[in-house]
């Protein structure tokens, strides 16, 4: 059975790879999906929260409910990968996240686990959209994913290129952040640049805006507490003679506290305020909360650790790894119900799976597709056993 599962699950990630679908457009995706997953003799419920799906598969007696989720979306980037047989066949889209090779594992879960049927209880593979912009998981909750399909808790898992491919690394509580995006929009007079005096320079105040916001981690955020702001985009309507009118700032802060984001904020907006205020120039602040953080039920950390163990042995799976601040839309769900994610390493850096996620050169690892998916499926086992 083995050579047997990694070739399916290769030809399946191949095909996902190259038929990319951006969030909330994963309509091929899907299609795809449950028509595998209706091969394996499941009931598929299609369309929660756009493009979502959920198929079922109850064995035994057991009322316990456990969900697999995979994310579905691809990235609006070009693809840089000529020699890649399976490459996009969507200009400008790819799978640049692996998110192509976590639904392949977990439909490779889901056919161990439909010929096997060693487990009591009923396990839903939950497929979600637009996890990249972090609105799918709120659009399957908000359709009523937990209404119609409960579970008792939820599982997933990311690649994580730099971890060595096959190793898994988890925590209990936060293991990434929350993610917030802000716009600030500065309004000046645009003059010409031999005479700034006849104007009022929203460069100057957005220069000054983008230095004084460093110091909102460093000395208003207890050291003892994570938060990071970063200022991504700084675009003006000028030209190179001309003092612009206008200037966008525009970029994101992560952290894992609710009130350290409401302190972000409200010290972002201050500064920002202050700055303008003192240059004569007006200004615009919007935050927005994008991505919860991703917080780990403690009692469900110890279960996934140990189907990790039992899949690749105990020195190979990290219980207690560093929390990070990138951000994912899982977190959504973990809101509401309990549950684990772990990382599954890509491959370490420099290594076949090391190039960084959201590189136009990135490709999901191979080798690590049959470890994924008897992971799930020996998750499964452990949270739902036979009497």
């Amino acid at each position: 059975m083995e050579h047997a599962l990694q070739d399916e699950l290769i030809t399946w990630r191949h095909h996902l790879h190259q038929h990319p679908e951006t969030g909330f457009e994963e309509f091929q995706t899907s299609d795809y999906v449950a028509a595998v997953l209706s091969g394996l003799g499941m009931e598929v419920h299609r369309g929660i929260g756009g493009t979502g799906l959920v198929a079922n598969l109850k064995v035994g007696t057991s009322d316990r409910v456990i969900g697999l989720r995979a994310d579905m979306d691809a990235l609006n980037i070009s693809e840089n990968a000529a020699k890649r047989p399976y490459a996009s066949c969507h200009t400008g889209k790819m799978h640049a996240c692996g998110h192509d090779g976590h639904m392949a594992m977990v439909l490779g879960a889901a056919r161990i686990l439909a010929e096997t049927r060693n487990f009591n209880g009923t396990v839903r593979f939950i497929f979600q959209p637009a996890e990249e912009h972090g609105r799918g998981a709120k659009a399957m909750i908000s359709d009523g994913l937990f209404e119609r399909f409960p579970v008792d808790a939820i599982f997933g898992t990311h690649n994580m290129p730099g971890i060595p491919a096959g190793d898994f690394a988890t925590r209990p509580e936060g293991i990434m952040a929350s993610e917030d995006n802000f716009v600030i929009r500065i309004r000046g007079r645009g003059t010409h640049a031999a005479r700034p005096h006849m104007g009022a320079d929203p460069i100057v105040a957005g220069a000054q805006i983008v230095l004084a916001l460093q110091t909102v981690v460093s000395r208003n955020v207890d050291p003892g507490l994570q938060a990071v702001v970063s200022c991504t985009e700084f675009v003006t309507d000028g030209i190179r003679n001309v003092i612009p009118s206008n200037v966008v700032i525009k970029g994101d802060t992560r952290s894992y506290d609710v009130e350290v984001q409401a302190l972000l904020e409200r010290r972002m907006r201050e500064i920002c305020m202050g700055v303008c205020q003192a240059h004569g120039v007006d200004c615009d602040f919007e935050y927005t909360h994008e991505f919860a953080p991703t917080i780990n039920s403690p009692e469900y950390v110890q279960l996934a650790v140990d189907a990790a163990a039992r899949i690749v042995g105990t020195s190979r799976v990290d219980a207690n790894v560093k929390p990070m601040m990138i951000s994912e839309d899982f977190g959504a769900f973990l809101r509401v119900v309990p549950g684990n994610f772990i990382f599954i390493g890509n491959g370490a850096t420099g290594e076949n799976g090391g190039i960084p996620l959201h590189n136009a050169t990135y490709d999901f690892n191979d080798r690590i597709l049959e470890t994924g998916a008897r992971y799930f499926s020996e998750l499964t086992r452990l949270a739902l056993p036979l009497a």
